[in-house]
């Protein structure tokens, strides 16, 4: 899954795609390096990311959208507000990526009619404020029972079980310990039966293990992507696709 961050204030990128023909070219040339998914998201959600309105989120999603018409590749959308979820849907997109896991009112309505692909994310607490110290008792066990809850919910809502992805969401609400903690347990997640999403690429845990920053972390999220695999995950959400691909093919070769 190729990131396509189309805000001014993306921590990894610095708001270079904001612009919609560049988002376009971005996709397009991330499609090129072989990313089978594009997501595209108009609201950032960094740590101290404020939040921007349903019609700003629109109007910069929907021009590009209409500009990966044809491009033959699954398009995600990350969003957590159903109305957006609603009109990127009609607009083509084929899978919508949720920090929220459908849980803001209206957002099972707004999917579930559809046969779109549906992301739940765990995170704890608002992006503005999320790295503020967050605590867990155990926190494989709780970022898991919350996937498992909310899996159920999506059930009971007539959303089937192979349309869902579960991502652990390293990084929201959760210190690099425990992001080490969850990639060292990523394969409890199996019990899920869903696929696993793991997005690890550029995140404030590399910069605290190597010092470096975001736009110089490409070592440690290769690293941290071979682990992810190892682990069990299916999808990885990364900025840098064709350096991913590689080590995919490696790690493929190995294991067979």
């Amino acid at each position: 899954m190729g990131v396509v961050n189309i805000t001014p204030d993306s921590f990894s990128d610095g708001g270079r795609f904001f612009d919609p023909n560049a988002a376009i070219a971005h996709a397009r040339q991330l499609a090129d390096e072989g990313a089978d998914l594009i997501d595209i998201g108009g609201e950032s959600s960094r740590p101290g990311a404020q939040a921007v309105s349903p019609q700003e989120e629109l109007a910069r999603i929907l021009p590009v959208l209409e500009g990966l018409k044809g491009l033959e590749k699954a398009i995600s959308v990350d969003t957590r507000r159903p109305e957006v979820m609603r009109e990127s849907l009609k607009a083509g997109a084929s899978m919508i990526n949720d920090i929220e896991a459908l849980s803001a009112p209206g957002a099972m309505d707004a999917v579930a009619s559809s046969q779109c692909a549906v992301c739940l994310m765990h995170k704890k607490g608002e992006p503005a404020t999320m790295q503020h110290d967050p605590h867990y008792d155990d926190v494989g066990r709780e970022v898991l029972g919350f996937l498992q809850e909310r899996i159920v919910a999506c059930e009971r809502a007539g959303i089937a079980r192979n349309r869902l992805v579960a991502d652990p969401g390293f990084g929201f609400g959760k210190t690099a310990e425990h992001n080490l903690e969850l990639l060292r347990r990523l394969k409890e997640f199996s019990s899920l039966e869903v696929p696993l999403l793991a997005g690890l690429s550029r995140k404030a845990t590399l910069g605290k293990l190597t010092g470096r920053p975001a736009g110089d972390r490409l070592a440690g999220s290769l690293a941290m992507a071979l682990l992810a695999l190892r682990g069990g995950a299916t999808i990885l959400r990364v900025h840098d696709v064709k350096e991913t691909r590689d080590v995919i093919a490696v790690w493929q070769a190995y294991d067979s």
